[in-house]
C-alpha cells in the first residue's frame, strides 16, 4: 500500500500566542512557521510525491506554498474532511483561559466523551479524518500504484487521531501523542495492520527517496524484522 506522509502545518501566530485558533479565518504562519515551510522542499528532496492533500485552512495552504512552488506539477487537492476540529465557542480563546474550564479536564482525560459547546464532538472529528485518509490512500493506490508516496497536510489533533487509529489505541489515549508544527509522521496501511514508520520528524526524510542508502536500510529493517517485533 502507499505511504502517507502526515505533515502538521508550520507554527502559527495562534501557536506562538497561546490561542486556540480552530477554524477562525486569518490564522497564518508566524515568522518561524514560514521558515519551517520554506525548508520543506529540501526535506522532501528526492521523495517522489504522487499528490498532496491538505486542509483548506490558511495555515495549511501557506505551509504547502513553498513545496508547490518547487514542484509546479504536483497534484494538490483541498479536502474539507481534514480541516481542523470545530471548537465552537472555544474558538479564539486563550489556552490559559480554557484550562480553567471544567470541560478541559475531560478533553485531557476522556476526549471521546467531549463535544465542544456549539461545535464538534472529538469522536466525530476522528471518524471523518480517518475516513478521509483511508479514501485518499485507496485512491492513490488505484491511480499511482502500491509503492506511491503522498502527503497529507493537516492539524495536530487530526494527526493524533490518525496515529491513534493506526496503533489501535482508543481515542481516549490520543492525548499521549504530540506532533510538533511542521513535523512529518509516516504511516503505511498494510494488508494486516498499519505500520507507523516515522513520528513527528522535523529533519531528514531521505529514507522515503527510492534507491538511496537510507531507503534500502528502511526496506531491510521492515523486511527482516523478526515475528513479534524483536528488540
Amino acid at each position: 500500500m502507499p505511504t502517507m506522509l502526515l505533515l502538521r502545518h508550520g507554527r502559527t501566530t495562534a501557536n506562538s500566542s497561546g490561542v486556540l485558533a480552530g477554524r477562525a479565518p486569518g490564522t497564518g504562519l508566524d515568522d518561524f512557521g514560514r521558515r519551517q515551510a520554506a525548508a520543506l522542499p529540501d526535506r522532501l528532496a528526492g521523495v517522489p510525491l504522487a499528490a498532496a492533500v491538505h486542509s483548506p485552512l490558511q495555515r495549511c495552504v501557506e505551509t504547502l506554498a513553498p513545496l508547490r512552488a518547487a514542484r509546479p506539477g504536483l497534484p494538490v487537492h483541498a479536502e474539507e474532511r481534514v480541516t481542523e476540529c470545530d471548537y465552537g465557542e472555544w474558538t479564539g480563546r486563550t489556552l490559559r483561559e480554557l484550562a480553567e474550564l471544567p470541560l478541559m479536564a475531560t478533553v485531557r482525560s476522556r476526549p471521546s466523551a467531549v463535544r465542544f459547546p456549539g461545535g464538534e464532538a472529538m469522536r466525530a472529528m476522528a471518524e471523518r479524518v480517518v475516513s478521509a485518509a483511508a479514501d485518499w490512500d485507496a485512491r492513490i493506490a488505484r491511480e499511482h500504484g502500491p509503492d506511491a508516496i503522498w502527503l497529507l497536510c493537516t492539524h495536530g489533533d487530526n494527526i493524533k487521531a490518525l496515529v491513534a487509529d493506526a496503533l489501535g489505541l482508543h481515542l481516549d489515549q490520543f492525548q499521549r501523542i504530540a506532533p510538533h508544527p511542521a513535523s512529518v509522521t509516516a504511516i503505511r496501511y498494510g494488508d494486516h495492520h498499519p505500520l507507523l514508520l516515522r513520528f513527528g520528524d522535523t529533519g531528514d526524510l531521505s529514507e522515503f527517496a527510492p534507491h538511496t542508502p537510507a531507503a534500502e536500510r528502511d526496506v531491510a529493517a521492515e523486511t527482516d524484522a523478526p515475528v513479534g517485533g524483536g528488540a
